[in-house]
């Protein structure tokens, strides 16, 4: 796959101003990719990257992640189409099962079928192909093309898991995975051979396929303050991603969805979980991080939303000091 690549992510909930004045600050370093959420109650993703496309001028960029539950393969496929227009090819699809999602009444069946027949459409869909798509879940008819688009165009397709059944079959029909939620460099040992797995079930050279790990990122030159920050913004994610890492243990497991309040889960967090779940510190802890998911095999490294406690000082010392260690 080559040497490891970098990329940032944000969170839907800044203005258009703020979006582009982060994209500016990112362009002036080597991130090869630009994620926005698309988490529950926040603003979709496509906005924030349509207001960032103009500025970013390498990047790829794209949602980290979409849902079929909520949004259709086929309008997937359209923001996809939109976003590749607006960034003269350099979009990419996140799709995932997405999170909180029992919250608003909206059940989730059959995911990995769901997940599979959703990228196998919106690549369908995406490839200009006229004839008809028929699976078990979702169907879309003959000669019924996307409109305004460039048909042919290989958008890549990023899937979100944890799990082993989806790694295998992201293995298969996708270009990467992303254990989103996890900085555990043994989460890549433990799903990198299902990936692998799959994608020599399909035909696929073993390298074809990309492993991400992206998680919460509080970078500061005051370490302290830093992990202090990691572990209060961390901990909005532990209820959703601590019960699928093996390494967890199971009474802090109970202890975590017992929480009633925020601050005493963020008290019973240890350095030991807080460096699994989130890349926190100085930018010194964040190379010991990504040298560790590096040697596991990871492809791509994503440093998450919040970044710090000044954005945009945090995106300078991951760019003047955490990605030129590994160049």
């Amino acid at each position: 796959m080559g040497p490891l690549t970098f990329s940032i992510a944000f969170q839907g909930n800044k203005t258009p101003a703020e979006y582009r004045a982060l994209a500016d600050t990112v362009d002036r370093y080597p991130f090869e990719v630009v994620s926005v959420y698309n988490d529950l109650l926040y603003q979709p993703a496509l906005g924030p990257l349509l207001w960032m496309a103009p500025t970013l001028r390498h990047a790829r960029i794209g949602p980290a992640a979409l849902n079929p539950y909520t949004v259709h393969p086929l309008e997937i496929a359209g923001q996809a189409a939109l976003l590749d227009l607006a960034t003269s090819g350099r979009a990419y699809v996140g799709l995932a099962r997405g999170a909180w999602l029992d919250r608003i009444g909206v059940a989730q069946p059959q995911p990995v079928q769901t997940l599979r027949e959703a990228a196998l459409l919106v690549r369908h869909l995406l490839a200009g192909r006229s004839e008809a798509f028929n699976g078990r879940l979702f169907r879309h008819p003959a000669n019924a093309l996307l409109e305004p688009f460039r048909p042919g165009r290989h958008v890549p397709i990023m899937i979100g898991t944890w799990g082993a059944a989806t790694a295998t079959m992201a293995g298969e029909v996708a270009d990467e995975i992303k254990i989103g939620g996890s900085a555990n460099p043994a989460m890549v040992k433990l799903l990198r051979p299902r990936v692998l797995h799959g994608a020599r079930r399909a035909g696929r050279c073993a390298n074809e396929v990309g492993v991400c790990l992206g998680a919460v990122t509080v970078v500061d030159v005051d370490r302290a303050q830093a992990r202090r920050l990691a572990r209060r913004e961390v901990a909005a994610y532990l209820p959703v991603v601590a019960g699928l890492d093996p390494a967890s243990d199971p009474e802090w497991l109970a202890r975590t969805f017992t929480a009633a309040e925020t601050d005493r889960l963020v008290a019973d967090i240890s350095d030991e979980v807080l460096d699994r779940f989130a890349f926190a510190g100085c930018p010194r802890d964040l190379v010991r991080q990504v040298e560790d998911i590096a040697a596991a095999g990871a492809t791509r490294v994503e440093f998450g939303t919040p970044l710090g406690t000044n954005p945009l000082a945090a995106i300078r010392l991951l760019g003047e000091q955490v990605l030129p260690a590994f160049r």
